[in-house]
């Protein structure tokens, strides 16, 4: 197929990701809105790339609060059931070129929880935007708890 003067093809543009002051890679523009049409990403979709994201996390022993975490517990155990909700404590709002994204975090005991909301902001902003292609405007991070190996094992029964 070979090209008039009067077609011309449309310029390829690409992208050159951006690093913001600590090092989180930002894209430079979206090409989710263009003249050629308007590509919307459901709230789903950025709570379930989020929530893997988080969990990717060393430290990160769970997310979600006290009684999302026990219906999660009991849904997992129904036959037939979806198995692990990854979006459990994750909360998002999306708009047309941005997202800000709420996480409800259980720790492991030890580590310090500054240095891992840092890494935890740094790993979801780089999946969110890496893959949705959505400028991240905040993470917000609320540690619910910290988990405690021994807690586990303190679970005796008084009759045997």
């Amino acid at each position: 197929m070979s090209t008039t003067t009067s077609e011309k093809a449309a310029p390829v543009t690409r992208e050159t990701p951006q690093r913001d002051g600590a090092g989180v890679s930002r894209r430079a523009s979206t090409e989710l809105v263009t003249s050629q049409g308007r590509t919307a990403i459901a709230d789903s979709v950025v709570r379930k790339i989020a929530g893997v994201a988080t969990r990717e996390v060393e430290g990160v022993h769970n997310l979600g609060s006290g009684g999302a975490r026990a219906v999660g517990s009991l849904r997992q155990r129904i036959p037939g059931s979806s198995g692990r909700n990854v979006s459990q404590g994750v909360g998002v709002e999306v708009g047309e070129r941005q997202a800000a994204i709420d996480l409800d975090v259980v720790v492991d005991y030890g580590v310090s929880i500054v240095d891992l909301a840092q890494a935890i902001r740094g790993n979801v902003v780089n999946s969110v935007e890496g893959m949705t292609g959505l400028e991240v405007t905040e993470v917000n991070i609320a540690v619910d708890d910290v988990y405690i190996p021994e807690d586990d094992d303190d679970k005796q029964t008084r009759v045997q």
